[in-house]
């Protein structure tokens, strides 16, 4: 890949020279704790509700970087502040978490969503490794029994829609899986709720493949019927490009850690059909929503370009490159890094903005919400920065 060293300190200076202080400038709570993510575009406070998943999102970010990058106090510190707000506030009395909070910590909204709980499993981990808080090892165990809890099993949760036409998502899997990865990384292959979390992990991925694979139509499909089938109505014809990429790159990295081709194998092909759907051939960028047989999808957002997609996008494809060595993977991560840094970095302010319309222009400028603040950004600079200076070649490469 040409201009390794280049980018490398690219994705290392955004991070650590824009991403990190701007959300540890204008983010964190010096209050309350926690972190506020309703961000304008200078960084000032637009809304001071709080979202759950990212008091677990930030506290994560906050541990690695501690953990992997410089052990600055106020790295620390931040992670500390997120970890403490979620777990002195952002469970109901049952243990489930909520999804808003206000700044003092009082309930807001409870939702059907459980990726609080997989966020706070992660940042529980992350901060008993950083700080040595073994009581916050033990939060994430039984964050992440919730998470399967109220995901998997049956009556757990109220239904959402009616029996007639039932189906299922792929989304409480895909993070279950890169939830699994980070809770075996802090703390070891740990059975919990009756299975290893690496066994876990292979029935997710076998159900993926087995389920929302459709080889027939070069597609990876986000919602099908409970045995697997098309649900051939606008939800499941309904295709997200970048988040099966970020599938995608959750099971390559997957079968990396384990030596498992079969895994690196179907994480690339879903890249490559993906790809294929989702890249915006008019006016570059990834289109938000597609159409599993080209019909035109029920969502009215369908075209625009969110900022997420394509960070998840960029790190998907330098793993592919890392691991195959293809000219093409690079060709691909090169076109999609040049897009996002031309169109989503603020010169002015810093940080990125979250939401474009089709042919790249500025929809809104706020660089926080309840669903953006500081996770798939300085994620996807951390990741890559890593994977460029790691020294070591691509497979396939001389």
């Amino acid at each position: 890949m040409e201009g390794r060293a280049h980018l490398a300190a690219l994705y290392r200076g955004t991070l650590l020279g824009d991403v990190v202080p701007f959300w540890l400038r204008h983010g964190l709570d010096r209050s309350h704790g926690g972190i506020l993510t309703s961000l304008g575009r200078d960084g000032a406070v637009m809304d001071t509700d709080k979202s759950v998943w990212f008091q677990g999102r930030a506290g994560w970010m906050f541990a690695t970087l501690y953990l992997t990058v410089e052990r600055r106090p106020e790295w620390l510190e931040a992670a500390r502040s997120c970890v403490a707000f979620s777990q002195q506030h952002c469970h109901g009395p049952d243990g489930k978490m909520y999804f808003t909070v206000t700044q003092e910590g009082r309930p807001l909204r409870m939702r059907r969503y459980v990726f609080s709980e997989s966020f706070a499993a992660i940042s529980y981990a992350a901060w008993s490794q950083a700080s040595g808080d073994q009581t916050a090892a033990a939060d994430a165990v039984t964050a992440f029994e919730r998470y399967l809890r109220y995901s998997f099993e049956p009556g757990a949760m109220p239904p959402k829609f009616e029996t007639t036409r039932p189906s299922k998502g792929i989304g409480a899997l895909m993070i279950g899986i890169v939830t699994a990865q980070e809770l075996r990384a802090a703390g070891g292959d740990q059975l919990i709720s009756g299975k290893s979390l690496t066994a876990w992990i292979d029935a997710w991925i076998g159900e993926i493949e087995r389920d929302f694979l459709k080889p027939e139509h070069a597609a990876l499909l986000e919602v099908v019927a409970p045995d697997g089938g098309i649900i051939d109505h606008a939800e499941g014809r309904t295709l997200n490009p970048g988040h099966a990429m970020e599938c995608a790159w959750f099971i390559m990295q997957e079968g990396r850690l384990r030596g498992n081709d079969a895994y690196v194998k179907l994480g690339l092909q879903i890249l490559d059909w993906m790809w294929a759907r989702g890249w915006d051939s008019k006016y570059g960028g990834l289109l938000y929503f597609t159409g599993l047989q080209g019909l035109p999808v029920q969502e009215y957002w369908h075209d625009m370009k969110f900022w997420w997609p394509h960070c998840e996008t960029i790190i998907a494809t330098l793993l592919a490159w890392k691991l195959t060595g293809e000219a093409r993977y690079a060709a691909m991560h090169q076109q999609v890094h040049d897009w996002s840094f031309a169109h989503f970095p603020d010169r002015e302010h810093g940080e990125w903005f979250g939401y474009l319309h089709r042919d790249g222009s500025l929809s809104q400028p706020a660089k926080g919400n309840q669903f953006k603040g500081p996770f798939h950004l300085p994620r996807m600079l951390w990741f890559c920065a890593r994977e460029l200076e790691s020294g070591l070649p691509p497979a396939g490469s001389e």
